[in-house]
């Protein structure tokens, strides 16, 4: 039988009795339908998981912790998704997948081309949903550490940001392929454009503030899919994903 593995933002030690949050309790209780001294598997976020059992399944989901459990290793590389927003679900499926395959930290990005504008309160519900990707994907993946969603940010505000380690932006055409890069720190924040590609004046403002152009390839990528297959490439070859 599957053991369940659930997200909750609370601090959690070996014989600890927690009451889940509202939502996950929720989806314990009426989606899973554990009962009481059904086994489950929490993570906060802090690198292991926890051993843990129901104890009580009335109006509330109250789960006792048995023991903290060696969890996923994180990669050694500290990788950013630098993400431009994209339309409908296509941020939701980037962020998924470069959870997945190891991001360390996402950046929403503004760019001239991007079609989707948000500010105020639709910002704050919008970051507030990614977040909740971020965790679903570490769910299913087995991560014990989200990666962090750090605020959206112009593309202008975002140069004038330190770097993290070395920039790649992602450029169809460009004569550098991804995979003739070397990451001597083991670093690097990869920024990819929305629908559409940045714009040649934003392409030479990049590679005049730093960083460096690169392609994936002959085929143009999908803003969605070309983030993830970045991830894929570096982490490939010096990550995680590497032939040891």
């Amino acid at each position: 039988m599957r053991i369940s593995r659930l997200f909750t933002d609370q601090p959690l030690s070996p014989d600890d009795v927690v009451i889940l949050e509202e939502r996950t309790g929720h989806y314990l209780l009426r989606v899973l339908r554990l009962r009481a001294g059904d086994a489950l598997v929490l993570f906060n976020g802090d690198g292991s998981d926890y051993a843990a059992e129901l104890t009580e399944r009335r109006d509330r989901a109250e789960v006792r912790v048995n023991a903290r459990l060696p969890a996923v290793a994180e990669s050694r590389l500290e990788l950013t998704l630098v993400q431009a927003v994209g339309k409908g679900d296509r941020m939701d499926t980037s962020l998924q997948k470069a959870t997945e395959l190891g991001v360390a930290a996402v950046r929403p990005l503004f760019t001239e081309r991007t079609e989707v504008r948000l500010d105020g309160k639709r910002l704050d519900r919008r970051l507030e949903h990614w977040r909740g990707v971020l965790v679903a994907a570490c769910e299913q993946s087995g991560r014990a550490r989200v990666p962090e969603l750090l605020p959206s940010l112009s593309l202008d505000d975002w140069l004038a940001e330190p770097a993290t380690g070395l920039r790649f932006a992602l450029a169809p055409g460009a004569e550098r392929g991804l995979a003739s890069v070397s990451l001597p720190d083991g670093a690097a924040e990869v920024l990819v454009g929305p629908e559409g590609g940045f714009s040649e004046a934003e392409l030479k403002k990049l590679v005049l503030a730093g960083c460096t152009a690169v392609s994936l390839g002959p085929r143009v990528l999908r803003t969605e899919t070309a983030g993830p297959a970045a991830l894929a490439v570096l982490q490939a070859l010096w990550g995680d994903l590497a032939a040891d």
